[in-house]
């Protein structure tokens, strides 16, 4: 039995903001020393990314439509955790059902035919939650199965396709529903510090889903299909990369270090785990790396001298989207799903054989995995 990746969809909210009109915001709050103000404008234009969505119109910077924040630029008093979980528990919900409703579809399932529901999410935190609604909103079956992995950070996805390829694996009739959906803007700091203007300068909000099921040879021939997954901790990298709850909202901390540490371990992570399928770096066909950040990519592109084609479709996300924590490597997915099913309509040569995906996240943990076409 293979697990097949059927479909994938993807949302954001409504509020579409460029990221000059991002760095303007951060120019207008007063509470920046000098010395961060001057740095804003150099450190936004080279982030990468033209675009980032939000699930508010703060940062639009009219003060009369503030959402989150108190209408003056001072930006105080600073919203509560609880304040900014309220908006979460809104906003989260529709974003998930609008995706997965869209991967339903593509699919070519109904509703009640989904029997496994996974639920990625690290930007707040609800009981009754997400999975409740999805259930109900998208008319799932009410004995459904459902799996929630929380707080995990931007590799999420990865742990939510190894559970989905576990139950695919052991249930023939498994059709699995995976949504991640992240509200990443909700949480921004207004610190003065460096490492948190960086931070502001490249989170977003997205949702994606996937439906990914059992099928035999016979059924998953010349479809893409999920193979294996493989993590590493990196030990003593805990303070690189972390994400707390704090009275203010959630915290991130982001070393400028993790790119060329990750970059050190992730040769003999990719040796390791490509030697297991008794594969070489030369049978990928496609990469899909999470933009965690631009030099994440110019790192992993320069260490393996991966061609401009290859990293295209990371690049292109991280520009349109920005970071969105754990749905990005779908969005990233998506792209080359559609490249595959589109070779496979057209018998043109463009399908792809192998191809891997990464993604990096607190410990320091890489997460990556494997597809294959059947």
């Amino acid at each position: 039995m293979y697990t097949v990746l059927e479909a994938i969809a993807t949302a954001n909210p409504p509020y579409k903001r460029t990221q000059t009109e991002a760095a303007d915001f951060m120019l207008q709050t007063e509470s920046l020393s000098a010395a961060i103000r001057k740095r804003i404008p150099a450190i936004y234009a080279n982030s990468g990314i033209d675009y980032r969505y939000s699930c508010i119109p703060d940062y639009g910077g009219d003060l009369q439509h503030f959402e989150l924040y108190p209408p003056n630029w001072e930006l105080k008093p600073t919203p509560t955790t609880f304040s900014r979980n309220q908006i979460y528990a809104i906003y989260a919900p529709k974003l998930a059902i609008q995706a997965a409703e869209q991967a339903i579809a593509q699919a070519k399932l109904t509703a009640q035919e989904i029997t496994h529901l996974i639920v990625v999410s690290c930007t707040g935190f609800s009981a009754p939650g997400i999975d409740m609604h999805l259930i109900k909103q998208l008319g799932l079956p009410y004995t459904i199965a459902r799996t929630m992995i929380g707080f995990m950070g931007c590799h999420a996805a990865f742990n939510g396709l190894k559970a989905a390829h576990a139950i695919c694996q052991s249930d023939r009739q498994a059709k699995v529903l995976l949504v991640c959906v992240e509200l990443c803007s909700l949480h921004f700091q207004v610190a003065d510090t460096l490492e948190n203007t960086i931070i502001n300068a490249i989170f977003a909000d997205g949702a994606a889903a996937a439906i990914l099921a059992s099928h035999p040879f016979a059924e998953a021939e010349g479809k893409l299909a999920y193979t294996d997954g493989c993590s590493l901790l990196i030990e003593n990298t805990e303070e690189l990369m972390n994400w707390t709850i704090g009275d203010t909202g959630f915290l991130m901390g982001l070393s400028p270090k993790v790119p060329e540490v990750v970059a050190a371990y992730l040769p003999n992570y990719l040796q390791t785990f490509l030697n297991k399928h008794h594969l070489t770096q030369n049978n990928l066909d496609f990469w899909a790396i999470h933009p965690g950040g631009r030099k994440i990519i110019e790192q992993i592109q320069s260490i393996f001298a991966l061609s401009d084609r290859m990293v295209a479709d990371s690049y292109n996300v991280l520009r349109q989207y920005g970071n969105m924590s754990s749905p990005t490597i779908l969005f990233i997915l998506k792209e080359i799903l559609a490249k595959h099913q589109a070779g496979i309509s057209d018998r043109s040569n463009s399908t792809f054989h192998h191809g891997i995906a990464l993604a990096f996240g607190p410990g320091l943990s890489i997460e990556g995995c494997l597809f294959q076409k059947v």
